[in-house]
């Protein structure tokens, strides 16, 4: 048996942190089963990242792609340059600290990488962009980004540019998507170009066309509500195997 032939590219998916005493009385990791779920789907082999700065370049030794999830917090706008203009605003300063520095390093190395949501915004703030903080502050929309349907159900379409990697990898020009956000990308960061939307303007995925597999989405495809949801995750992990 051909075990190189056989070997799965391994991926890895950042945790949140919690000290809400629900799961346990001490602080703890947690992550959607769906994250890892979705990766296995795609032909890939999950494995979950503790917060370990000292770690993070063994990490990347170990894995061939990764992904940086979501999570009902935000990052500390002190990072791109503003103060907080939202009470909206809730900070995670461990976990943001962890994801910012092993996106930037994934990003240097050339290393496959999917930002979901926040992971989204992360990427973004990496690569020198900006975010809005609380997007009915600063966007009239009849779009509520922060769904009151079920997470595992769509609530609105996206539109996708079809000059873009996520067009070639979807191939198609719209996807009916779940959303769970209040904040999105605003001035993008270097290197970064949109390629997909809402009708209200609200950027819902970005991506570096230059890297191997550098893209950013908005809304939750670990859900797999749309059938190109699969899609994206098969991407990242066919460009996470060793050439």
């Amino acid at each position: 048996i051909n075990l190189i032939a056989m070997k799965k590219p391994i991926i890895g998916i950042t945790l949140d942190e919690e000290k809400s005493k629900t799961y346990s009385k001490y602080p703890w990791y947690a992550a959607r089963k769906n994250y890892s779920e979705s990766i296995d789907l795609a032909g890939g082999t999950s494995v979950f990242l503790p917060h370990s700065n000292e770690n993070i370049n063994q990490y990347l030794n170990l894995i061939d792609g990764l992904v940086i999830t979501g999570g009902d917090f935000d990052i500390n706008p002190e990072i791109y340059g503003k103060e907080i203009s939202s009470k909206f605003v809730k900070l995670k300063k461990e976990r943001t600290f962890f994801e910012f520095e092993i996106t930037k390093k994934a990003v240097d190395m050339n290393l496959p990488l999917l930002g979901i949501c926040g992971g989204q915004q992360l990427l973004n703030v990496v690569l020198g962009g900006t975010l809005i903080q609380h997007i009915p502050d600063e966007i009239q929309s009849n779009i509520n980004h922060e769904q009151e349907n079920p997470r595992d159900q769509p609530s609105h379409i996206v539109k996708i540019k079809k000059s873009s990697n996520l067009y070639k990898i979807t191939k198609s020009e719209e996807m009916f998507v779940n959303s769970a956000h209040h904040q999105s990308v605003d001035n993008l960061g270097k290197g970064l170009e949109v390629n997909s939307f809402t009708e209200d303007g609200v950027i819902e995925g970005i991506e570096n066309p230059n890297q191997k597999f550098c893209i950013g989405v908005q809304w939750h495809p670990e859900f797999l509500i749309d059938d190109k949801d699969l899609e994206i995750f098969k991407a990242l992990v066919e460009s996470s195997r060793k050439n």
